[in-house]
């Protein structure tokens, strides 16, 4: 494995790889959700390229940006170990010029969800990936469900930019409770960690009424609000919103109803300690074995 920072160098290097590359962007502090990304990669081409950056133009001010969980080490045995050829670890300085002005966004899928409390976040997020595009060049890029946003807006961003990547979605890992896998969970203590549970619980919860026939999405949301509340305070929940898989668009009022042929997607973001806690659910899939 080659463990580059410079993007001449890896543009090099990645010119010298012959057949199908994949390619898993990352922050780093590496968990089995990231692994179950990479094996992902490792199944749909040739090589597989990771790169570990902790973006800070994602971040706004106040947010967790210095106290972002790191582990440069333990980060590149991992992917060692699942077999990355070449890791990608540049500096801020690295990736942005000092008088860096150009951004890039997705209007309309940034302003819901998480959109709402992080306004800048998704700009952020589809400048730094449509950068590492450009220097990686992959044939195919590996997110994770469980920032199913994130997912989505890459995705528009993907066609809208006529990148020539296939975008691969990989369903949430939990841990055995349902938890979803986050770095961010490094941030909960003891009883933090038993009530962040809440989360995938209001998700099943809502699933169930889903499955018994219930479509009216309000009705949906308020299912996994009251489960929520049994655990937190009101104003510790962001957000819970039920919405369409591909526009993200509210379903609520007059379009409330949730059409069995588009599915929807039930979403939160819950504030649990001093961790910003974000999980979703796809109502018209199956239960995830751990949520059952």
């Amino acid at each position: 494995m080659k463990v580059i920072d410079s993007i001449d160098e890896l543009r090099r290097a990645r010119r010298a790889l012959e057949g199908s590359v994949a390619f898993v962007p990352t922050m780093g502090y590496l968990h089995e959700g990231h692994l179950e990304l990479m094996r992902e990669a490792n199944r749909r081409a040739d090589h597989l390229v990771v790169s570990i950056f902790v973006n800070p133009t994602q971040f706004a001010p106040g947010e967790d940006l210095d106290a972002y969980p790191r582990d440069p080490q333990g980060d590149q045995n991992k992917c060692a170990e699942l077999g990355t050829e070449l890791l990608f670890m540049p500096t801020p300085d690295n990736m942005y010029a000092g008088d860096h002005a150009t951004t890039v966004e997705v209007a309309g899928l940034d302003e819901v969800l998480c959109g709402q409390s992080r306004p800048t976040h998704f700009q952020g997020v589809c400048t730094v990936v449509s950068k590492l595009f450009n220097i990686v060049a992959p044939d195919v890029a590996i997110f994770g469900e469980k920032d199913y946003q994130q997912l989505a807006i890459l995705r528009r961003m993907t066609r809208d930019l006529n990148f020539p990547i296939e975008i691969v979605g990989v369903p949430t890992v939990r841990e055995e409770d349902g938890l979803a896998i986050s770095s961010r969970n490094k941030y909960l203590d003891g009883q933090q960690r038993q009530d962040a549970r809440c989360l995938s619980q209001a998700l099943a919860m809502a699933w169930r009424a889903y499955e018994r026939g219930e479509r009216d999405a309000e009705k949906l949301v308020g299912v996994a609000k009251a489960r929520l509340r049994e655990t937190v305070q009101l104003d510790a929940i962001d957000y819970v919103e039920c919405v369409d898989p591909d526009s993200l668009e509210r379903l609520n009022g007059d379009k409330r109803y949730i059409d069995e042929q588009r599915g929807a997607v039930l979403a939160m973001a819950v504030q649990v300690g001093h961790a910003r806690l974000i999980d979703n659910l796809r109502l018209d899939r199956p239960l995830p074995d751990a949520l059952r």
